[in-house]
């Protein structure tokens, strides 16, 4: 068990939010696997390719909560603004080992209005 799991968590979509995917490519495996409703599991070049050049889509990205559980995986929930104005939730959850990010499971939840 990874015990800096929730750190790799948040220095990963950290990147994502600066676009540094030299950081990224460092904190996801080579085996990574991605899956959300529009990706069904995904290759890590894939996920470079079609997901992680997607920030400029978003006015804000913000994480609410990031988990650990007790085995390799975090889960997270994050809010973001679309430059739109439309502000959405997703959780996710991470598998992390060895300090690499090995799998991501995305769940897109709806339009958030407060």
């Amino acid at each position: 068990m990874d015990v800096n799991k929730a750190g790799t968590v948040r220095a990963c979509f950290e990147s994502y939010v600066r676009q540094d995917r030299d950081r990224a490519e460092r904190l996801i495996g080579d085996s990574f696997v991605f899956t959300s409703p529009q990706d069904d599991h995904i290759d890590r070049a894939a996920y470079f390719e079609r997901c992680f050049p997607t920030m400029g889509r978003l006015r804000r990205h913000e994480l609410l909560h990031v988990t650990p559980t007790d085995g390799d995986d975090v889960f997270v929930l994050y809010e973001y603004e679309l430059t739109t104005g439309e502000v959405f939730r997703n959780a996710e959850v991470l598998t992390v080992r060895d300090g690499q990010i090995e799998e991501a499971q995305v769940f897109f939840g709806g339009r958030f209005d407060d």
